[in-house]
């Protein structure tokens, strides 16, 4: 924790050269501050299930995955730990393979792409006010953005298993085209009923990940971390975004020559983007094609050991929703909570 704290940058001289923590020697007592959130934090579901919820950066500006260390230690507890990796393939996934697991030494056995019918028409060209309606024609046009994340995480070399977030709105019909265009790719797939029937709900899921962690594939990951940086961005943009290429302002690559030239060029690249599209533009739905990838800056969180692009429109400050969701919850005067779910 100390070795990254000191290397955290924060400003320059008026020389150029790089102010970091180290040299201001704060690191031990921003260590001090930290000693008990260094530790994981044990949480448990409404079921008594073990979690551990520890660091949660979005991955649509960061890495988007919890603590090494809280991964660790629930390997060493449990035969299966699952990690959530926020925000999709394009960006929670890639980014787990690429920064996290080959920090952490990790080799993971599977990959679980989680999908809604609701998304998928969304996907398909329906507003959100009408999701709740059955559209076999949205559906079919919102599935290309489903084969597109099963091409992004073939790169990684894991078997994958399909879970169908099933919300009570969900036809037959729907739910039976989703299963046979996974089929029809060969795709593991399994029917995720968790949020209505609690952990009854996940069991045929848990049966097929299991499964799949006994095909015994090898990750690998995108790159290699001896490319250039400019490399690495055009790698992720064309394997995972079906970008055609990069297009740089002249601060980003003025950034870029500057960062492989003070050393930063073999860290791994943590894409910010936005998290409503697999391009750069949340505009575009489904499976984007024929554009490139903007990036409009280029930053060094030296600290977390990686180089930031920054793309299209994206901010790196998390909004709130319009109504948050702790104007819904309350509790009485007999100390019954609600609002919750």
């Amino acid at each position: 924790l100390k070795e990254r704290l000191s290397n955290i940058v924060v400003g320059y001289t008026t020389k150029g050269d790089m102010v970091k923590v180290k040299d201001l020697k704060a690191q031990g007592a921003m260590a001090a501050l930290l000693k008990e959130a260094i530790n994981p934090n044990l949480v448990q579901t409404i079921e008594h299930v073990p979690a551990f919820v520890h660091g949660g950066p979005f991955a649509n500006i960061a890495h988007g995955t919890n603590s090494i260390v809280a991964t660790k230690m629930a390997l060493k507890l449990r035969d299966y730990a699952v990690v959530e990796a926020g925000f999709a393939s394009d960006l929670g996934a890639e980014k787990f393979f690429d920064i996290v697991c080959r920090l952490a030494g990790l080799s993971p056995s599977a990959v679980v792409l989680v999908t809604t019918i609701r998304a998928l028409k969304h996907h398909g060209g329906v507003s959100k006010e009408a999701l709740s309606q059955e559209n076999l024609q949205a559906l079919a046009l919102g599935l290309e953005n489903l084969e597109a994340h099963l091409d992004i995480l073939s790169n990684f070399g894991l078997p994958v298993v399909i879970a169908l977030n099933k919300f009570s709105s969900d036809t037959e019909k729907e739910v039976n085209m989703v299963r046979e265009a996974a089929e029809k790719r060969g795709a593991r797939i399994a029917l995720s009923e968790v949020w209505e029937k609690g952990g009854d709900g996940g069991i045929e899921l848990a049966r097929e990940v299991l499964a799949a962690t006994e095909e015994n594939k090898t990750y690998k990951p995108l790159y290699d971390l001896d490319l250039p940086l400019r490399e690495k961005i055009k790698t992720i943009a064309t394997k995972i975004y079906g970008a055609d290429d990069v297009e740089y302002t002249p601060q980003a690559l003025s950034t870029v020559k500057d960062l492989e030239e003070r050393g930063f060029g073999k860290l791994p690249v943590c894409m910010a983007k936005t998290q409503l599209s697999i391009s750069d533009d949340p505009k575009k739905l489904g499976r984007p094609k024929n554009y490139k990838i903007n990036v409009r800056e280029v930053r060094i969180s030296a600290g977390a050991g990686f180089v930031v692009a920054i793309c299209g429109n994206i901010m790196t400050m998390p909004g709130l929703p319009k109504k948050p969701a702790a104007e819904s919850i309350d509790i009485d005067s007999d100390g019954n909570i609600t609002g919750l779910f």
